[in-house]
Formats: structure tokens, C-alpha cells, sequence
């Protein structure tokens, strides 16, 4: 199958980490969409602007605002849940800013995975976890080569160590306890993910609509770097197929890539390129003066195994990927109805990736 099966999904109680983000917020919105019953654990925007607000997302599910880091009240929230399904996507995700703080980088990205983890265990039924880390996983040796699921772990700065040692966490987890508790617990590595909402500082999409809406150039900091990026919605419904997946009766692999099907990657120059044109043709950029802390020239990621197992793809690949993420950014411009932009977009994908099943 390449998109979610709705039967699967509706009544299901998810335990979403993260939810205010990003990414998060836009798996709220696809799980409430597929009937799921969602409740949401993550600490409150920081943005002035966020997908969160400006989408709604606290509709129709269980927002919670808390801090993995409070295993007291993270429990709580988990026993409350009783989920059948556990997503677990909070984290310190900023490559920049763990070099500011490393200490809460590290605190959240691996003791606040312990601390979800540990809270699942009293629970009366055994769930299905899902842990995402990310591309930066690997030992990175900036050859080029596509990583597979079996390359060493490493990181060099303390966002990309610091989920490298969440992977470790996560299989040292499951090989002493999650046979015990009847819990299937796997990790998902996902590429550069970017779409509408993202305003995240250090980010290149929202770099960009920054630069577009007040009138200045825009800066890129690392123009001929190489990143595996993937829409959102094509990130997420990978998501969803792995779980639906290791629901089932066994044989899946513990951890998945998620990221185009081109693995050689684009760089940062030719995304902003596209998406600077879709949001506002004539657009220009400029070298940063400053690059600022080290981050990995080359990184991209080998995703054959999920589309080979889960008859995965990124159906929202080439033109579509600008396409999509500058529509809307445009209708946020407009003051549109930004709910309702998203939960279309969400549909157009759904419908879209059902039809090619």
C-alpha cells in the first residue's frame, strides 16, 4: 500500500510526542483526519508563528503541554492515554542550537526518550512504538555514499550524537525489556523534511519565506551542501505504513530510512532556488558571510527497504515538493483560512496516494 489505511487508524489511541512542532503538527492533523484518537505531549510554541496556532491543531484532539524531561508528568499523560500507538517525535531538533545547548539537547533527545519509554511499561495492553531520529544518525564520512540501515552511528555535533545515542537507547531498550511488556518498538530515520508552517530559526524553508516576506536577500550559510529532502506529508505517511506494519504479525526491520527516491540527494542551493521561484519568481540569494558552527557538507540516505517492504514512495517528489510547500506559504500571505489550506492539502495527498495503491 502507499498511503494509510483509514480502517486501521479509526479508534486508535495515539500517544503523539511533540505535537506542537513542526513536523508534529502536521501528524496531528493527518492522524485526527484518519480517525485516530490523538493525544498530544510537547512543551508550547516557541515561535510567534507556528503551524500549531496558526492550523488549529488543539482542535479535536487531547493537547497536553509538558516536557518529556518531567517523567512524573509524562507518565501521568501516558497512563491517561492508554495508547495503542506511541509516535514519539519531541526532540531538540536543531543542528545550530545544540551547539548553544548541549545539555538540553542531550537531556530531552535521550533521557526524555528513556522517560516515554520507561512510562509505557505499567501500562495494561502493549502498544506500538515508533521512535524518530534522523538522517544524522550515521557515522558521516562526507563521501557521498547513501547510508543504509546497517552503517555504524556516530554524530558529530550534539544534535546528530545525541540521536545517535537515542538509536543505541532505543535498541538496548527493546532487547532488555520490550519482549516482556508485549511491546513492538522500532526507529525511524527520516531526510531534511520541509513543507507549509515550518518557522523554525536555522531551517532553509523558513529562511526563505523570511527573506520573501521583509524584503531582504536571502542568506544561505551552506549553498552546495547535499541533503535528502522529502515533503512532510511524504515523510509522515511512511511514518503511518511502518507502524500499520509492525501492528501486523512480524518480519519487519527495527529501523527504517525515509527520504527521496533520488539518493544522491539535491543541495541547498538548487531547494532554495526552486522554492524562492514558486513563492516569489525573481527572487536572488547570497553566500552568509557567516557559516556559523561545522555541519556535514554531504548526507544522504539509501530508502530502498521501506519501498521495497512497505510499498512506500515520495509521491510529492520533483516540482511538486516547491510546488506544494510555496502554496502555502502564498495562502498564509493572503490570510487564508490556514486550517483549512492544511487539512486540503492533507486531503489532495491522501486522495492522491490512495489512487496510485
Amino acid at each position: 500500500m502507499t498511503a494509510p489505511n483509514p480502517e486501521f487508524w479509526r479508534g486508535k489511541r495515539v500517544f503523539l510526542t511533540g505535537h506542537t512542532g513542526f513536523k508534529g503538527a502536521w501528524a496531528s492533523l493527518l492522524l485526527a483526519r484518519l480517525g485516530a484518537e490523538v493525544t498530544g505531549y510537547a512543551l508550547a510554541p516557541e515561535a510567534e508563528e507556528s503551524l500549531f496556532a496558526l492550523a488549529g491543531c488543539d482542535k479535536g484532539i487531547d493537547s497536553r503541554i509538558g516536557d518529556i524531561r518531567d517523567r512524573a508528568a509524562l507518565a501521568a499523560a501516558v497512563a491517561d492515554a492508554r495508547p495503542d500507538i506511541v509516535l514519539h517525535m519531541a526532540a531538540q531538533a536543531l543542528v545550530r542550537r545544540s551547539y548553544a545547548e548541549p545539555v538540553e539537547t542531550w537531556q530531552t533527545n535521550v533521557d526524555g526518550t528513556l522517560h516515554l519509554l520507561e512510562a509505557l511499561k505499567p501500562l495494561g495492553h502493549p502498544p506500538v512504538v515508533l521512535v524518530i531520529t534522523s538522517d544524522k544518525v550515521y557515522r558521516n564520512d562526507e563521501t557521498g555514499r547513501p547510508f543504509i540501515e546497517e552503517d555504524p552511528l556516530g554524530g558529530h555535533d550534539p544534535y546528530s550524537a545525541s540521536k545517535a545515542a537515542c538509536e543505541i537507547l532505543t535498541a538496548s531498550w527493546r532487547d532488555c525489556f520490550a519482549a516482556d511488556h508485549g511491546i513492538r518498538l522500532a526507529s525511524a530515520r527520516a531526510g531534511n523534511v520541509i513543507g507549509g508552517g515550518d518557522f523554525s530559526l536555522d531551517r532553509i524553508v523558513p529562511d526563505i519565506w523570511r527573506a520573501v516576506r521583509d524584503g531582504q536577500e536571502l542568506q544561505l550559510r551552506n549553498p552546495g551542501a547535499t541533503r535528502p529532502w522529502q515533503h512532510v506529508l511524504d515523510c509522515l505517511n511512511g511514518y503511518l505504513l511502518y507502524i500499520e506494519a509492525l501492528a501486523g504479525e512480524g518480519g519487519v526491520p527495527l529501523s527504517l530510512n525515509f527520504g527521496p527516491a533520488d539518493s544522491k540527494g539535491r543541495t541547498v542551493r538548487e531547494i532554495a532556488e526552486d522554492i524562492l521561484s514558486a513563492i516569489r519568481p525573481g527572487s536572488d540569494w547570497a553566500q552568509a558571510a557567516d557559516t556559523g558552527p561545522r555541519e556535514m557538507a554531504k548526507l544522504t540516505l539509501d530508502t530502498s527497504r521501506a519501498r521495497a517492504l512497505l510499498g512506500w514512495t515520495d509521491h510529492l517528489a520533483g516540482a511538486r515538493l516547491s510546488t506544494w510547500t510555496a502554496d502555502w506559504y502564498r495562502a498564509c500571505a493572503e490570510g487564508a483560512d490556514m486550517r483549512a489550506q492544511t487539512l486540503s492539502q492533507i486531503d489532495s495527498f491522501l486522495n492522491n496516494a490512495g489512487q496510485s495503491q
